[in-house]
């Protein structure tokens, strides 16, 4: 209990019996939670229960559990998830809408069991021996224990350098240390007798497609769908705050919030991050680095909004690397938008807010529908006709030559041909895992077992992607770790309705053509979102905001040091053993000299910064 401290809490309980003991840092969130005993204890019942919980279907959980009405607003969600234990069991994840850890002990089973939710939200890590079985939210408390030795997890570290996109490991269920592990997302674990039993109890599929008798009753249902999402996690008794960019995705986010809490005269903060005064926007016209001009759109449309613009003046990825690391207890590769995204935590709990809303999950969900991939799909099912008047209404839309929406289609389409027609260069991460060490591990046969790309050879099947997406546990890891972990740190929920599973499966089975229609892309969302949103920001299909290009141009005061920094890494032998050094050196001189904000993307400048944070944290380690 001693090592989650340094986590502010509203209550700090425990309770031991016999040869088992539950403790509990309390942050009260939601309403219900004020006050609320943890570990809660019931002796009729003979079930206790840690967790660190907000569930969503508190209603629907309340009428099949046949709850009073009297007491429906005394109940707290961990004594819900009791209640719904002792119906359902070790099913009862399956009943649970939320982001939640917990563990019940069965006092008369004898048996410890816990779930995670489906998408890893809430994190749970545990060490298991001959003589005990240990769980914690965080993974420091653990290594503390006297038996636990601080070893590095050479698998998983090689996956974690050798896996060129966001994805930490493709083992959901292991960490950075050897002797840690975790429950994946969608997982339960029960422990009895000295057996550890992990199964998974979610598996998100497509599902049959949804058949509605026009585009409007698609908006409809998903206007019911999504404002359901985004009512229950407003659920709190501090204030409720959005991030916000100039998108569709946290715009709608924030259009639907808006709405719901004017009617408790309850106001939305925003908090929206911005490059510095001092930042000379270098990407292409039909990108944008400083979305604020949309952001106010979206402010004075909606209404009911106070507003806050943050730049984090003097911040950037190399300042927060160190904090980072702690934060997160292993290396992290989101660094291009780490120093705003834990920034933002910070101005949100100083503001006093309780919730902090995002649109994260968007793209595969709300927001999801390529004009682009979609006219290639319909070329490869040589569907003509349709095709022909989707491109027509396209390059009528956006202004685009009808010749050239063709030609960029069937190199979509058929991107082999393509490949081999094209001398463009192509964007290949640098692989700068030893290979030594990749050798001894077989990182890659491993990431080969699970469609992982580590060449940047293939390209990807976007619809394929996306069902695999919700399909596979690993992607939910990193995300769900970090916006967890801040959390705690600042007692302020992060929560998302894009990631809802009633959205998720209601996105799911709206058919493609719903997505992109009429020459519009994410046509369901643009649609949905009339009298929501301003249609500068609706109907805007030109321009895209994008973050973390400011990175390098934050990064250039500490330039020289940045570069010292990686020669002592050249240098260091321990290093070595894991990352390829004449890669890096390679790097280092071909960016030595000048640092150029324009080259924020370039793959030389991030893997520098992935293996800075990867050398440090090995250093820590030591």
């Amino acid at each position: 209990m001693s090592g989650l401290q340094q986590f502010p809490a509203d209550d700090i309980q425990t309770w031991l019996k016999e040869d088992i003991f539950l403790g509990c840092h309390a942050q009260w969130i939601t309403p219900e939670s004020v006050g609320e005993r943890l570990p809660y204890y019931d002796h009729e019942k003979q079930l206790a229960i840690t967790a660190d919980a907000i569930i969503d279907n508190r209603n629907e959980l309340f009428e099949k559990l046949r709850v009073d009405q009297k007491l429906k607003k005394k109940i707290s969600d961990s004594e819900l998830i009791l209640l719904a234990y002792q119906k359902w069991g070790e099913e009862v994840s399956q009943y649970l809408i939320g982001d939640f850890a917990f563990m019940i002990w069965d006092e008369r089973k004898r048996v410890l069991f816990g779930a995670r939710d489906f998408s890893g939200n809430r994190t749970l890590y545990f060490n298991r021996s001959h003589q005990y079985f240990a769980f914690c939210t965080v993974i420091q408390p653990l290594l503390k224990l006297p038996c636990v030795e601080k070893k590095l997890n050479e698998g998983w570290l090689a996956e974690f350098i050798a896996i060129p996109d966001m994805i930490d490991s493709v083992d959901a269920s292991s960490t950075v240390y050897k002797n840690i592990e975790q429950l994946p997302p969608s997982h339960t674990i029960s422990v009895t007798n000295g057996t550890v039993s992990i199964s998974r109890y979610c598996t998100i599929t497509a599902g049959e497609q949804l058949q509605l008798k026009s585009n409007q009753e698609y908006i409809e249902a998903f206007r019911d769908v999504f404002q359901n999402a985004v009512n229950v996690r407003l659920r709190t008794h501090r204030q409720v705050g959005s991030y916000l960019s100039g998108g569709l995705d946290s715009g709608s986010v924030v259009g639907f919030a808006a709405k719901a809490l004017r009617k408790d005269n309850k106001s939305l903060h925003t908090f929206s991050y911005i490059p510095p005064k001092d930042f000379t926007d270098w990407t292409p016209k039909w990108r944008v680095a400083d979305e604020s001009s949309y952001i106010k759109e979206i402010v004075k449309y909606v209404g009911n909004i106070s507003d806050k613009y943050l730049d984090f003046e003097g911040k950037s990825p190399l300042t927060e690397v160190d904090d980072c690391l702690t934060l997160m207890e292993m290396p992290y590769k989101f660094f291009e938008n780490s120093f705003w995204l834990k920034g933002i935590f910070e101005k949100a709990h100083l503001e006093g807010m309780g919730v902090l809303l995002n649109g994260a999950r968007g793209n595969y969900t709300i927001s999801w529908g390529s004009a682009l991939e979609f006219y290639a799909l319909l070329l490869r099912k040589l569907r003509w006709i349709r095709l022909y008047l989707e491109i027509n209404k396209y390059c009528q839309y956006n202004g685009v030559k009808r010749t050239k929406m063709i030609s960029v289609v069937s190199k979509t389409a058929f991107p082999n041909i393509s490949q081999i027609l094209s001398s463009e260069e192509k964007y290949i991460f640098p692989t700068f895992i030893n290979p030594d060490f990749a050798k001894r591990t077989k990182v890659y046969e491993r990431l080969k077992g699970h469609g992982i790309d580590v060449t940047g050879s293939q390209m990807p099947d976007v619809f394929r992607e996306r069902i695999e997406h919700f399909e596979r546990v690993f992607p939910w890891n990193a995300t769900g770790t970090w916006g967890a972990k801040l959390s705690l740190r600042h007692s302020l929920w992060q929560r998302d309705p894009t990631n809802d599973i009633n959205v998720i499966q209601f996105c799911l089975r709206v058919p493609e053509e719903q997505y992109v229609n009429n020459g519009l892309d994410r046509a369901l969302i643009r649609r949905s979102t009339e009298n929501y949103l301003p249609d500068k920001v609706r109907l805007n299909n030109r321009i895209r905001g994008i973050q973390g290009a400011d990175w390098i141009h934050r990064t250039i005061p500490a330039w020289n040091s940045f570069m010292e920094e990686l020669e002592h890494l050249c240098k260091n032998s321990v290093i070595a053993g894991f990352l390829n050094i004449q890669v890096i050196k390679d790097a280092i001189c071909m960016i030595r000299q000048e640092p150029r904000p324009e080259y924020a993307f370039k793959p030389e400048y991030r893997m520098l910064m992935r293996s800075l944070i990867v050398y440090r944290f090995i250093k820590n380690l030591a």
